[in-house]
């Protein structure tokens, strides 16, 4: 099915509200979940945003997050969920960049969007140009790397414990040990396939094995 069968099925589904937003911002459209998700232009979220506040007043600006997509030229989608209190509707704008090319902030809009875009540049790595104090704000002062990130290690790139001697915290490289053990069994119960006999002590049992 193509791309443009698709678009005009989700247009189809529109409700009238969003079917005026998507020819006044002339955005893509998808229906996800039973909620309107705008598709815009990175370049263009500043006056796509600024549109659903002031001519179809979504006045609330809920959250903003991030989504990887490794695989993708522009790995990262950033995620705005829009609430309109008078209308009683709820409205989903996404764009997407990747590593380097920043997205303009929309703190000047929504300035709830300030914290969000900080979490979403510290657990992804997304760079928001404009905004006032891009600094990190989960993470711990020197924290390498951005944890969401799909390609991000599960032990992450350094441990922290106390240090009695020097009566503080230290940071050390994490230290996986278990990496150079070698393990006769791939699971409990599961034996991996050596050449008889498998263990010392597996002759006692004869033929059956």
């Amino acid at each position: 099915m193509s791309s443009l069968v698709v678009q005009a099925q989700h247009e189809a589904a529109l409700t009238p509200l969003g079917a005026e937003m998507v020819g006044a911002l002339g955005v893509e459209a998808q229906v996800a979940f039973g909620e309107l998700t705008l598709v815009a232009p990175r370049e263009r979220i500043v006056e796509v945003m600024t549109a659903l506040r002031d001519q179809f007043g979504f006045q609330q600006l809920l959250d903003v997050c991030g989504v990887d997509y490794p695989d993708r030229e522009e790995r990262f989608e950033v995620v705005y969920h829009l609430l309109s209190l008078t209308r009683n509707a709820r409205v989903r704008v996404k764009v997407a960049t990747d590593e380097v090319q920043p997205v303009p902030t929309v703190v000047e809009v929504y300035p709830s969007a300030n914290w969000f875009e900080r979490e979403t540049f510290d657990m992804y790595g997304v760079l928001f140009s404009g905004h006032p104090d891009m600094r990190r704000l989960l993470t711990d002062y020197g924290f390498e790397g951005h944890p969401l990130r799909k390609d991000f290690p599960m032990t992450g790139y350094v441990e922290v414990r106390y240090d009695e001697e020097q009566r503080r915290v230290v940071y050390e490289p994490v230290k996986l040990t278990q990496e150079f053990r070698t393990f006769d069994f791939l699971s409990p119960w599961e034996g991996a396939e050596y050449p008889a006999p498998v263990l010392p002590g597996d002759e006692k049992a004869g033929g059956n094995v």
